[in-house]
């Protein structure tokens, strides 16, 4: 077993602060997980079954999915309220994330492509609202709750036991003030920059926010993306909620979706895709609701300078969330270093729209060429959701999976040929 000094310094390898391990004293049994001490006797985790009737309606529903020609799509695991996902970069582990109190592990224990068991992760860790998960090069798994940050190292291997090594990169009330914490908005996503460095999206929980929580928001990061190491910075600003970002591994380009503002109409303002190519920009956000269509409450201010615009504005109220560069080569050559999307659904659209996966491909300099529905048939000609499609990740044999938090549910997409 490793000893913990070689954990600490592989956390200070993988970008996180020997100082943020120091801080405060973690509450529950994190203390005891830091030091490597048992939390309990009872080995026993609990597992989600994988058939019964829920299983089978599940696949009854992917009847319905439309794919381009050649794809198959089929139920993966049964995950409640699967949102966010990381895939371990040794065994294929799926690492799932809620919007509640729990993460999951999902194993394909014969390879056989169909998960043999979904069960808790860490479940002697008390999560709050632990959406985000990401993955380090170096198997460290970062969880990213609405209001703290932690580190698994080794998760792929420690998942075995209920007690799991566990570390706090950022301690909680300390990722937004906590007169800041709100049930809206409050989802954080994370990825592990090319920089070594860890990127935590933080929504700001308004619609549109007041002026006088402008100074506030700026400085910490609220409405934005916040990087880290042993400092924090605010990267990115102008940005009302973003569940999805994502680098691209060609130019290394920060690429993240923008669920814009809300009451608006039905078909304004629009969803957003944007790419970031370096610190400090802004996105627009409160000035603009979506796209260049400005917000009520600020259009008698003036535009900051140097706004930079989406590089796909979607169909309004969609819910864009999710991201994934396709690295593959399961996939024809057509999708090959493009950006798979998920669209969640609209919740308040007359019309409702979303619920599928998309497409953007690239143009040579590394821009947003054009984009497509990928998969779709969750929403149904009656307007019932079958499911809503949260994230999209990529499995070692190059197919693709896609989260769904309302049946809760993980599909994979694999192509087989015309």
């Amino acid at each position: 077993m490793l000893r913990k000094h070689m954990i600490v310094a592989a956390i200070a390898t993988a970008g996180l602060s020997a100082g943020a391990l120091a801080q405060a004293p973690s509450p529950g049994n994190l203390e005891k997980l830091s030091a490597f001490k048992p939390t309990t006797n009872n080995l026993t985790i609990p597992e989600v079954a994988q058939t019964g009737r829920r299983a089978d309606q599940i696949k009854k529903n992917l009847q319905q999915i439309k794919l381009p020609p050649g794809f198959k799509i089929g139920l993966y695991a049964v995950v409640p309220d699967a949102r966010h996902m990381a895939v371990g970069r040794q065994t294929g582990i799926l690492f799932v994330g809620t919007r509640k109190t729990k993460v999951y592990t999902v194993i394909d224990q014969d390879k056989d492509r169909v998960a043999d068991v979904v069960k808790e992760f860490a479940p002697t860790v008390d999560f709050k609202v632990p959406n985000g998960v990401c993955m380090s090069d170096d198997n460290f798994l970062f969880v990213a709750e609405h209001n703290r940050v932690l580190v698994f190292p080794a998760a792929e291997f420690f998942q075995e036991g209920p007690d799991t090594a566990a570390f706090v990169v950022v301690d909680q009330g300390k990722l937004i003030p906590t007169e800041e914490e709100s049930f809206n908005h409050g989802a954080r996503v994370c990825r592990i920059g090319p920089d070594n460095k860890l990127y935590v999206s933080l929504g700001q929980p308004f619609n549109v926010y007041a002026k006088e929580k402008h100074e506030l928001y700026q400085k910490v990061g609220i409405g934005g993306i916040v990087r880290m190491d042993r400092d924090r910075e605010v990267f990115a600003t102008g940005i009302r909620n973003s569940v999805g970002i994502e680098f691209n591994p060609r130019d290394r380009s920060l690429w993240f979706t923008d669920n814009q503002v809300d009451g608006m109409g039905d078909d304004i303002p629009p969803g957003e895709i944007n790419r970031a190519t370096a610190p400090g920009q802004n996105f627009g956000f409160p000035w603009y609701g979506g796209g260049t269509t400005r917000t009520e409450e600020w259009k008698a201010e003036p535009l900051p300078a140097n706004v930079t615009v989406p590089q796909v504005e979607t169909v309004a109220h969609a819910a864009d969330l999710g991201l994934k560069f396709y690295s593959g080569t399961m996939f024809p050559q057509k999708y090959r270093g493009g950006l798979f999307s998920a669209q969640r659904g609209s919740w308040n659209r007359t019309t409702p729209v979303g619920a599928r996966v998309m497409f953007t491909s690239l143009k040579p300099d590394g821009t947003a060429d054009k984009t497509e529905v990928f998969a779709e048939g969750w929403l149904a000609a009656s307007g019932e959701y079958l499911g809503r499609i949260v994230d999209v990740a990529q499995l070692p044999d190059g197919s693709l999976l896609a989260s769904d938090d309302t049946a809760g549910a993980i599909y994979r997409i694999w192509y087989e040929g015309r």
